[in-house]
């Protein structure tokens, strides 16, 4: 009868802890942040890594030959909402959301109408349609960089993504 008593109150005790939860480091400053300062992650969390996606065409049903340019995948900020809407896609079938991206790396190859330069604004433009959202209010740690070229010469944007959560 003891034992009983001491295991029923031990399972008590181990569902009253609280279950460990991921935490985001809002950026401190004097204007609110796009990106966080970073993010702890428990153990026990289910971690997902996506490797770095690209852009689709506009009109996917166009033929690929002669090979497409960057007027058939859009400037920075449409190449950014592509990328992020397959990130979404791609998380979705694994049984995750874009609220638990916690990191994310963009790459940025030089647009030629800027001159060569990253098009930061305009992938900013496109990153918000998807964080600090009504349907997403979260923001993720993230880190942006400009690279000579990516994959292929139409392609501005490519993003890599890592997601976590905490198993239900």
């Amino acid at each position: 009868m003891k034992a009983y008593c001491l295991i029923a109150a031990a399972g008590l005790l181990a569902t009253a802890a609280p279950a460990a939860e991921i935490t985001r480091f809002k950026t401190v400053g004097p204007t609110p942040a796009l990106i966080l300062q970073g993010v702890l992650v428990p153990p026990g969390a289910e971690t997902l890594y996506l490797s770095g996606q690209l852009a689709a065409p506009i009109h996917p049903a166009k033929p690929t030959s002669p090979p497409l340019t960057m007027a058939d995948y859009g400037d920075t900020k449409t190449q950014t909402v592509s990328t992020l809407t397959k990130i979404k896609g791609i998380l979705a079938s694994h049984g995750y959301a874009m609220s638990d991206i916690i990191k994310m790396t963009v790459f940025l190859a030089g647009d030629p109408a800027l001159g060569g330069k990253m098009d930061f604004a305009g992938m900013n433009d496109g990153f918000k349609m998807f964080f600090g959202t009504a349907d997403n209010p979260n923001t993720v740690a993230r880190s942006t960089i400009q690279v000579a070229a990516l994959a292929g010469p139409a392609f501005l944007v490519e993003i890599e993504v890592t997601a976590a959560k905490m198993p239900r």
